[in-house]
């Protein structure tokens, strides 16, 4: 009897034994299980802040550049705010005027150009990277029609449209003697060595270049590598 008793003492200490090492194997393969769900979590987590703080400093750039041109800063205020933006100097902020049987509008020689080519009708990139293209545009319509006038800008990479925008202006219920009228275009994109920027206007006839001279800019502005 005593052997008996020995003999299943002996098996049950076995099993016992038996459940308390696959209990210890479970929880370690539980463990790691777990490990590596949290690891995968916080890797994701980490990719969707970057992502999102990419993404808000693209919106404080815009939003930033919005308000300057409605804040009723002048041509010279714009000139002394870029020129203190970082990106080692890289921006140009360029006036704009209309020319005779072109639709392409042209370069005047009064802003900055740095790290920028600024020739007649084109802005030339010499630095690769994340650029902010902002175009500024005042319009004049001395004898308002008495049908709609459709005006269309076009932000130009070499000489391919990459940008535009449509505005239907001087309606006939809305007319009036004189109307004037301001369109600001924004776009960000990446640019390469040797890209070419340049805009054109379907109707440059109506470019104020008397009133407001210097209010019609053309301009770029690099803020990070982005390639």
């Amino acid at each position: 009897c005593q052997e008996q008793e020995q003999t299943l003492s002996q098996v049950k200490d076995s099993h016992e034994s038996t459940m308390n090492v696959n209990e210890d194997t479970d929880s370690r393969s539980l463990g790691a299980t777990n490990k590596v769900g949290l690891y995968f979590i916080i890797a994701t987590l980490g990719v969707l802040l970057v992502f999102a703080l990419a993404t808000i400093m693209v919106l404080v750039v815009q939003r930033t550049l919005i308000c300057l041109f409605f804040s009723g800063n002048t041509f010279e205020d714009y000139l002394r705010i870029l020129q203190r933006v970082p990106g080692n100097g890289t921006a140009a902020y360029m006036r704009v005027s209309s020319t005779v049987n072109s639709s392409r509008l042209s370069l005047v020689e009064k802003g900055i150009c740095g790290a920028i080519e600024c020739q007649s009708q084109e802005l030339v990139i010499r630095k690769q990277g994340l650029y902010l293209i902002f175009c500024n545009l005042n319009f004049h319509f001395p004898n308002c029609s008495k049908s709609p006038i459709d005006l269309k800008i076009e932000l130009l990479v070499n000489d391919r449209v990459d940008r535009q925008t449509l505005s239907t202006l001087c309606a006939s219920e809305t007319c009036q003697d004189k109307t004037f009228k301001t369109l600001l275009q924004l776009h960000l994109t990446h640019l390469k060595e040797n890209d070419k920027i340049s805009v054109t206007l379907n109707h440059p006839e109506f470019l104020n270049d008397i009133s407001l001279p210097n209010e019609n800019v053309l301009g770029v502005l690099r803020y990070s590598d982005g390639m």
